[in-house]
């Protein structure tokens, strides 16, 4: 590397090693991100204005017009289920039939479910906390696993599976020119391992905890749910979530039967018609007016991170970072997937690191002879591990805004079953088509 460039990577890993650290101590992403932008143009000797005003803000807004409507359809969807108690009609079923032996399996799979039909995590997690709440009291189970019931069932195995609208599923996708199921044996094996092992890994905790006379300790905070709350039968909650599922990834002569947002969109709709007497009419412009805000925070959030990424490519040093990369020692699989791992954690976002990785790598690696779908599905899995980290805006609410436990006390667990299990299924995933490059 030549002088510039040795200064330009050290400028790249100030930035993200800024970009990290204040977004672990609470300051706002937008300055962030800028900061850490600026400091990677400044150690790259580029035009500090053309790097903000053309490069920066051209990354911004290609990834609010790619996506806006993936995230603003996912959260209507979510705000259907949330003031319908479509969500709590789902979740409280399957903890029924689970029952208080396995409460640690039921909330996860609660979550995952609402997760994989395109629900929002964030609207999943508030919709399921009082349930788990619940659950946990009744089996006298510690408070402070909570979160990590929670993180599991939202942001792991059902975020990444084939199919699922999740827009951590739909960049890989189609930054590749994949479909939402690209890569699915593979894909659901990885996704089934990271369920069972997590699941494992969260009874054996609870279970060692439960050793030391660890029990539920109610906070002050704590309001147990209403058990005579009017929700909708189950079965009409779960179908529309079904009928998206199958629009957009149902094929007919070739071609899905809906686009991703289009699906997503049916499916709420028929969600609001199914569930109409639930909802209050006279404040349904309202919620679709809170919804389109909160979209258009959550895509904003992260295209500045994705932004951050669009001025690190044309750092003079960024060529030789993702040759570094595409020659990492092992199978070309195995790099793209610790190059996507390692980005989702420095973002403390699976779709940012999805967002950076997906344009940049997939492509690369694609044209390295690795099928499109292998590429996709790798990159889709892989986000889901160290983008969980501390810094993580979706960890950080569940953990401290809608459970109120320090990260001091409920963060390792997360920690296990929202970045060691991932790890896992992803090297899984990397084995299996190392072996199986051509499976469907």
């Amino acid at each position: 590397m030549s002088g510039a460039e040795i200064l330009s990577l050290v400028g790249i890993i100030i930035g993200l090693a800024v970009l990290v650290v204040l977004v672990m101590k609470g300051i706002n992403i937008y300055v962030v991100a800028f900061i850490a932008s600026i400091i990677v143009a400044v150690f790259g000797r580029m035009n500090l204005y053309e790097a903000l005003k053309t490069d920066y803000m051209a990354s911004f807004a290609s990834f609010v017009q790619n996506y806006w409507l993936i995230f603003l359809t996912g959260a209507l969807m979510g705000k259907i289920y949330e003031i319908t108690n479509g969500a709590k009609s789902i979740a409280r079923v399957i903890v029924k039939l689970f029952g208080k032996k396995y409460a640690l399996v039921s909330i996860p799979l609660a979550c995952g479910i609402l997760a994989y039909g395109g629900v929002s995590v964030y609207v999943v997690s508030f919709a399921v906390f009082p349930i788990a709440l619940e659950v946990f009291h009744e089996a006298d189970l510690p408070r402070n696993y909570i979160p990590a019931a929670l993180c599991f069932g939202c942001s792991t195995f059902a975020m990444v599976a084939p199919g699922a609208p999740q827009i951590q599923n739909a960049i890989p996708s189609s930054a590749v020119g994949e479909d939402l199921m690209a890569g699915m044996v593979v894909g659901f094996i990885s996704c089934g391992v990271i369920l069972v092992v997590g699941c494992f890994a969260l009874m054996r905790m609870v279970a060692a905890q439960k050793a030391k006379g660890a029990s539920f300790i109610a906070k002050p905070m704590d309001v147990f749910s209403d058990e005579d709350t009017k929700l909708p039968h189950p079965l009409i909650a779960f179908i529309p979530l079904i009928v998206t599922i199958i629009l957009i990834n149902v094929k007919i002569n070739g071609q899905v039967i809906c686009q991703l947002e289009t699906g997503v969109l049916a499916g709420s709709v028929l969600a609001l018609i199914m569930m109409w007497k639930y909802q209050d009419p006279s404040k349904l412009l309202g919620h679709v007016g809170d919804t389109c805000k909160s979209s258009l925070n959550a895509i904003c959030n992260t295209s500045a991170v994705v932004a951050f990424g669009g001025v690190v490519k044309l750092a003079p040093a960024f060529a030789a970072v993702v040759n570094a990369m595409l020659n990492i020692p092992g199978p070309k699989i195995l790099s793209l997937a610790i190059a996507t791992t390692v980005l989702a954690g420095i973002c403390g976002s699976a779709s940012g690191g999805c967002g950076i990785a997906s344009p940049l790598l997939g492509p690369a690696f694609v044209n390295m002879g690795i099928p499109a779908g292998v590429v996709a599905r790798t990159i889709s899995i892989s986000s889901a591990a160290l983008d969980s980290l501390p810094h993580n805006g979706y960890i950080v609410t569940v953990c401290n805004g809608l459970c109120n436990e320090t990260h001091k006390d409920c963060y390792k667990p997360v920690f296990v079953v929202t970045v060691l299990v991932p790890f896992i299924g992803t090297l899984v995933a990397v084995a299996l088509f190392s072996m199986f490059p051509n499976l469907p």
